[in-house]
């Protein structure tokens, strides 16, 4: 046995519950299913939000901390996370200089993640969006993409690496205006 359910509808909100106990020196709940760093937003940095459907574990969680996720929302079993607690860790992620969402290449992730996105706009809140697939199950460039998460944590890592010119803020642009 893998482990135990006690109501498969509550599987992710308990899953989610039982790894901040266990990790409640890294990381609080702040919703149901919204996890930040310990400690909140870093005053001057990009913050870094990701999240998606928890397909077999709520992946996102355990991603969080110094140096890699700000805050993650881990949607239900299957289901990408609705845009309210997208926004909830948004706001947590959000150190003044703006907060970059890490989305997969699922449509109701895109669309919820951009929905939050517009929600913390009127907050004036910037965000930037990345989206990532990995697109290796296409046969050809006619296949719909595939999405994927294998290269999230890859974009998690990267997006906390030192930018390039010392002394440079680096602001987001908005996803509307940037086309």
């Amino acid at each position: 046995m893998k482990k135990l359910i006690n109501d498969p509808a509550d599987v992710t909100t308990e899953a989610v519950e039982g790894f901040v106990l266990a990790h409640s020196e890294l990381v609080v709940q702040l919703d149901q299913l919204v996890v930040a760093r310990v400690g909140g937003a870093v005053t001057g940095k990009v913050g870094v939000v990701s999240g998606g459907g928890s397909g077999h574990e709520p992946l996102h969680a355990g991603f969080v901390g110094t140096g890699m996720l700000d805050a993650a929302v881990p949607g239900a079993m299957f289901t990408s996370p609705p845009p309210d607690p997208i926004l909830v860790a948004t706001r947590a992620a959000d150190g003044g200089a703006g907060v970059l969402h890490v989305v997969k290449n699922y449509t109701g992730d895109v669309l919820n993640f951009e929905t939050a996105a517009e929600l913390a706009d009127a907050e004036d809140i910037e965000v930037a969006t990345v989206v990532v697939n990995d697109d290796v199950a296409v046969e050809d460039s006619s296949t719909p993409p595939a999405g994927g998460v294998s290269p999230a944590p890859c974009w998690w890592r990267r997006s906390r690496a030192p930018r390039p010119s010392a002394g440079t803020t680096w602001r987001p642009s908005r996803r509307s205006q940037d086309g």
